[in-house]
């Protein structure tokens, strides 16, 4: 297999990444470079701690990072951090949560945007007139159908469990 440069703008072979979308570690690599150029130590540290979970990730499973697992992981980075600031808080460390808080910032910079409060319920509103669901037994179908709907953004499936018990109830 020959090596193809950058700048032929074409489509590596078995990556599903074209050249004017670049992967996520590439630019996590990009930003790392400016932020020790710019001596930012807590943005430094943050992507230094996203770029290793991803790495991670993709050593363990041995192929390279597709879309989807690099977004399941950004978001198990994100529900730790906001864990973490809960722990932080209980126990008093202020200063402990103020830096968790900030990196969650600078995880949630890298995902897509969270659907708006009102299209979390049109997407659940629709997601059971189509299912058809009426009872608690049914909630993974409207889950599963709602995720769906938001597909390309940001869902806390936790917000999006609760609406649905809501209006299931």
């Amino acid at each position: 297999m020959r090596e193809i440069n950058e700048d032929e703008g074409t489509t590596l072979p078995g990556n599903l990444y074209t050249m004017w979308s670049m992967p996520l570690l590439d630019k996590i690599q990009k930003d790392m470079v400016d932020a020790m150029k710019s001596k930012d130590e807590a943005r430094l540290g943050a992507l230094r701690m996203i770029k290793s979970a991803l790495k991670k990730h993709e050593i363990d499973s041995m192929k390279p990072l597709d879309e989807p697992a690099e977004m399941q992981i950004m978001n198990t980075l994100l529900k730790q951090r906001r864990e973490s600031v809960d722990m932080f808080r209980k126990g008093g460390r202020e200063e402990l949560a103020a830096k968790e808080e900030g990196e969650i910032k600078i995880v949630e910079s890298y995902l897509p945007s969270a659907p708006a409060p009102e299209e979390l319920e049109a997407a659940v509103t629709a997601a059971l007139a189509e299912t058809g669901a009426t009872s608690a037994k049914q909630m993974g179908l409207v889950m599963k159908t709602a995720q769906a709907k938001l597909a390309g953004k940001r869902v806390d499936g936790k917000a999006l469990s609760d609406l649905i018990k809501s209006k299931l109830a």
